[in-house]
């Protein structure tokens, strides 16, 4: 197949459910979980769900880097856009990510901080150049996905001598995730994952070994077309069947085993490994997250502004913890519908775009199925 209407055919995805149906065991359930926010989006928008057997069930994991990062990073941001001469430069979805004591970097701007939402880190550059004035900072967020970019920005800084320009870093890595969710930080059982296509399509395969290897479980990388999806749950049960557990790649059109080796080294150079870093709903999660190194100390915005992230506590209502590491689901949440919607969002799951609560918000609030 080359287009992408063939990837949402619904005969073809109606013949792949009726091969999932021939073959899973009626003795046993199985349990995957789609890491990544797109497939959750996937999965609800094209009623994925219904095509399953009823022993096949979904898991939807903490894929959305919005919607993981803790409150007290949204804090630090906001006190950093508040201080005298700095601009912050952030994507749209994390504006209204609620903050402690109901604050958002949308509140900080209309209060008279100097926010600006933009589409890349290219763009923040130019916002640097053009204003030397001001001390520049870009919110970086997201997984292997956006960390490149970000690297990138740093080269241009510094071929442009920007010194008005820092980075507030808040790049965590997927792998790091998904052994806490094995380890003792799910509280969910699972069987395979369904494993995050544009973050593979950096990484690579390699670096998920340690769930077969370690625990057991296979992983299939796939792409975010509903046929995708569907062809990686059969890849999943038919492991499972044969008592395999290996890491296979669905998404061939678009990830290679070693992945993207010069955003790799990009990546590398600029960046090393935090020890900790906290993961909403998950804690503090060894080896998880990404600092600049020291060499380019310069640009780094939690050691120019010094900093801090003391911890912060979500709002005791919100299940947004439980529903990012698998153990809920957004229906469990008594908020969800009610004064949690996207117009006012109450967790960072009903504000992006990528959240498990907005995609069932969007697609399936009014059915009891997915209660």
């Amino acid at each position: 197949m080359k287009y992408v209407d063939e990837f949402r055919d619904g005969e073809l995805a109606r013949g792949v459910a009726e091969a999932l149906a021939r073959i899973v065991r009626l003795d046993r359930d199985y349990r995957f979980m789609e890491f990544c926010g797109g497939h959750t989006h996937a999965i609800s928008r094209y009623g994925l769900e219904d095509l399953l057997p009823s022993n096949v069930r979904m898991i939807h994991g903490p894929g959305c880097p919005v919607c993981v990062l803790p409150i007290g990073r949204i804090d630090a941001a906001i006190r950093l856009a508040k201080l005298p001469k700095v601009t912050l430069c952030t994507y749209a979805d994390l504006m209204r990510v609620p903050a402690s004591g109901g604050a958002s970097l949308m509140k900080a701007k209309a209060d008279g901080a100097d926010i600006r939402m933009v589409y890349s880190t290219l763009d923040a550059l130019r916002v640097a150049e053009a204003e030397p004035d001001r001390e520049v900072v870009f919110f970086a967020i997201g997984f292997e996905t956006t960390t490149p970019p970000t690297a990138l920005a740093v080269r241009r800084a510094i071929e442009k001598k920007l010194d008005n320009f820092s980075i507030f870093c808040n790049h965590v890595l997927t792998p790091a995730a998904m052994r806490a969710i094995l380890g003792d930080r799910g509280g969910v059982e699972i069987d395979g994952f369904v494993g995050p296509s544009h973050v593979s399509a950096v990484i690579g395969l390699r670096p998920y070994g340690f769930v077969a290897e370690d625990f057991g479980k296979p992983l299939v990388v796939a792409g975010f077309e509903p046929l995708d999806v569907m062809q990686a749950i059969v890849m999943l049960v038919r492991q499972l069947n044969e008592g395999r557990c290996d890491v296979e790649n669905q998404y061939g059109r678009a990830v290679v085993s070693e992945g993207n080796k010069k955003a790799q080294a990009e990546m590398a150079d600029i960046f090393e490994l935090r020890e900790t870093f906290e993961w909403r709903g998950l804690g503090c999660v060894p080896a998880s997250a990404l600092r600049l190194r020291d060499a380019y100390a310069a640009f780094d915005a939690e050691r120019r502004f010094a900093i801090e992230t003391p911890s912060a506590k979500d709002n005791p209502a919100c299940e947004c913890g439980a529903i990012l590491r698998g153990a809920k689901r957004p229906h469990d949440c008594k908020l969800f519908g009610t004064v949690c919607t996207p117009e006012t969002p109450m967790g960072s799951c009903m504000v992006s775009s990528e959240g498990a609560c907005a995609a069932q918000w969007t697609y399936r609030r009014f059915d009891a199925r997915a209660a």
